[in-house]
């Protein structure tokens, strides 16, 4: 089984999460420091926006993506320009490599979806030399990600059932759980800091659309409801982000970031 199996499509998912993911991608990068000449493991690479990004600003470094789904790596090594980073299929718990074999190992937008993120900090840290860095963000689905938060919001004033499925309820997405997890990790030199992009929509069928493609917790509810549930829930977030109509408009999203040093 994947690590993150919601998101099974990989075309699907670029249409849904992958325009976000590539705009928080060039801030995580710049954040984390990536310099020249460095290798660097990007774990759980998906369909590639953080080892492409990665490779784009250090043109010179040794980038690798590692990802379980075949289909993401696919994608991801069709994508990336050729010799630009290299992406193979493996898992975050046991990482193919051994002890130090990256300065700095990254991983965007994943953790939450490990069935094991302690064991996935702890491979990420011992695949690090001392001295490197090992770094990861994570949506705030709570309050941050706007165009989650609005979808949610407006699922649960409809089904108040559905209040389980709420992707503020997500691991590792609160302030300072990425902290805690990275002490755990025997990371040194800690550091927190949110991460805010902003993604435009040309219409409320921009924005919508994407759902109706099954990926993540919101698309897979979304794909289960019977037309006029479905139709509702529609209606009602367009009357919330478009006035009703089919109004451009800009949401936010905030991520929390984390980065710490191997012994």
């Amino acid at each position: 089984m994947p690590e993150h199996d919601f998101f099974a499509e990989s075309a699907a998912y670029e249409r849904f999460m992958g325009r976000w993911s590539r705009r928080l991608a060039a801030s995580f990068v710049d954040w984390t420091g990536v310099r020249a000449n460095e290798t660097i493991l990007d774990v759980g690479s998906g369909t590639g926006a953080l080892a492409s990004t990665a490779a784009q600003l250090a043109p010179s470094a040794r980038v690798i993506g590692i990802d379980p789904s075949i289909a993401y790596v696919q994608h991801a090594r069709h994508a990336s320009r050729p010799h630009a980073a290299r992406f193979l299929v493996g898992t975050a718990v046991a990482l193919p490599f051994p002890g130090g074999s990256f300065d700095r190992t990254l991983s965007l937008l994943v953790l939450n979806f490990v069935r094991d993120p302690a064991a996935a900090g702890r491979e990420m840290a011992r695949v690090t030399r001392p001295g490197g860095t090992v770094a990861t963000a994570v949506w705030d689905y709570g309050g941050g990600m706007e165009m989650l938060r609005a979808f949610w919001d407006d699922v649960v004033a409809l089904d108040p059932a559905a209040a389980p499925r709420d992707e503020g309820h997500m691991p590792l997405s609160r302030e300072g759980e990425l902290g805690s997890l990275w002490r755990a990790s025997g990371l040194l030199n800690i550091e927190e800091r949110p991460l805010v992009v902003e993604q435009a929509f040309a219409s409320f069928s921009d924005y919508w659309t994407p759902f109706l493609g099954g990926q993540g917790p919101a698309g897979a509810y979304v794909r289960m409801l019977p037309d006029a549930e479905r139709m509702r829930l529609e209606e009602k977030l367009r009357a919330r982000l478009a006035g009703g109509g089919d109004a451009p408009f800009t949401l936010r999203a905030r991520a929390w970031a984390v980065r710490g040093m191997v012994s």
